[in-house]
């Protein structure tokens, strides 16, 4: 009768039972194979979160240098279409003095010597009879009929550097977000370890809980960001 009271007392304060299960103990270990499991999911978040900074920090780095590389060459495709504007302003001018002159020999071989796209507007121009015309336009640049290709090209060049530069702010912010993440794991790893050093159960697995719920949304987060 005394035995059995002890042992229903024994049971009831957590001591092993008949078949020598500790309840305490399977909680303990319970507690550290949940413990185990966040560790394996920080250590593959982590990796894939330092793998896509790597990734959006060298796409951030190629379109930063794609967009220096189209900047020079718009800039040097705007200088090619200014040289040529002056070349054949010059030969407008020199047409003019030949025609002043009465060589007509001459000012046919400066019209033959313009860009196509220039000559097509000078014809159009003279078309006008701008030499007694008061009315007609200053020059062939200011003809409907004018089109300056190495310009328009130019345009579409820095168009396309200034779409190749936002596309690295853009990958060089997403490489941030992820290595922010990172700093959110190395909390999670701080509060696993420190909860790691408490004797008290529970406040051990109020510590836990706290860990993954940052470690939830660091995966939620990461699972929302752009993949490289």
């Amino acid at each position: 009768m005394y035995g059995t009271a002890q042992q229903a007392t024994g049971a009831k304060r957590g001591s092993p039972g008949p078949d020598g299960d500790d309840p305490h103990k399977l909680r303990h270990e319970l507690i550290e194979i949940f413990e185990a499991v966040l560790l394996a999911l920080v250590a593959l978040t982590t990796a894939w979160s330092g793998y896509q900074a790597a990734r959006w920090d060298g796409q951030s780095a190629r379109a930063y240098a794609t967009s220096s590389r189209v900047r020079a060459e718009a800039v040097q495709t705007s200088l090619s279409g200014n040289q040529t504007i002056l070349y054949d302003t010059k030969n407008v001018n020199s047409w003019f003095q030949a025609m002043q002159a009465g060589d007509k020999e001459y000012a046919d071989f400066l019209v033959r010597r313009m860009t196509p796209d220039y000559r097509v507007a000078f014809e159009a121009w003279i078309k006008t009879d701008p030499i007694h015309n008061l009315k007609a336009l200053l020059g062939p640049r200011y003809m409907p009929q004018w089109k300056d290709p190495l310009a328009e090209k130019a345009v579409q060049l820095d168009e396309q550097a200034s779409a190749a530069f936002e596309l690295g702010v853009t990958s060089r912010e997403t490489g941030e977000n992820y290595v922010r993440l990172t700093v959110i794991l190395a909390a999670v790893l701080f509060l696993i370890a420190v909860g790691q050093r408490f004797k008290i159960r529970a406040v051990r697995i109020a510590v836990t809980v706290t860990a993954s719920v940052f470690l939830v949304y660091a995966i939620v987060t990461a699972l929302s960001y752009k993949r490289a």
